[in-house]
């Protein structure tokens, strides 16, 4: 699975989550009749979304994803493992909170309402990621794929060759034809 679709993935599921969880919180708190927690709620909401722009912006997102480019190894083949396998080994735990701030969410509406402001942060934090990791691979030819790992250890990365390594710069001319 190409390292940028796992990037895009993550972004749009705690998005997801955080709008399931926000809207859960959000029934689970009118149903009580607690406004209390709607308007913490709204502020955490706030908060979080200041943060995850914060942490999310390219400079951030450029630091974030160095460690693993780095750490990607060189080969020329890739791994024979569905994409979809890749992603659901991956993002498996997103889903699991979701359900378990979810299923809680009857008798404790705050803990979704809290949920929702990580998921969103997560979101925000993420979302420059993608790009930065496309800049690299445009800039070297290569691309990036995630190696099949258990979700509790950082992912690893594969680099193979890209196919972009003989094309020229912008603004340089093309190179001229062999001479006959």
């Amino acid at each position: 699975m190409p390292y940028v679709d796992l990037l895009r993935v993550t972004v749009l599921m705690a998005g997801a989550v955080a709008t399931a969880l926000a809207g859960t919180a959000v029934v689970a708190a009118h149903n009580d009749a607690n406004q209390t927690a709607l308007i913490v709620a709204g502020v955490w909401w706030v908060l979080a979304t200041i943060a995850g722009l914060y942490l999310g912006r390219a400079t951030a997102a450029a630091d974030a994803v160095r460690g693993a480019l780095a750490g990607a190894r060189t080969t020329t083949s890739l791994p024979n493992v569905p994409p979809a396998r890749i992603a659901l080994g991956r993002l498996w735990p997103v889903g699991a909170f979701a359900v378990v701030c979810g299923a809680i969410a009857w008798l404790w509406p705050q803990v979704p309402a809290i949920g929702a402001g990580y998921a969103l942060a997560v979101a925000l934090t993420g979302r420059s990621r993608e790009a930065a990791v496309t800049a690299i691979e445009e800039r070297d030819g290569v691309r990036f794929y995630v190696e099949p790992t258990p979700v509790l250890e950082p992912v690893r990365l594969i680099r193979t060759p890209g196919l972009g390594r003989d094309r020229m710069p912008a603004g340089h001319p093309p190179p001229p034809p062999p001479a006959a």
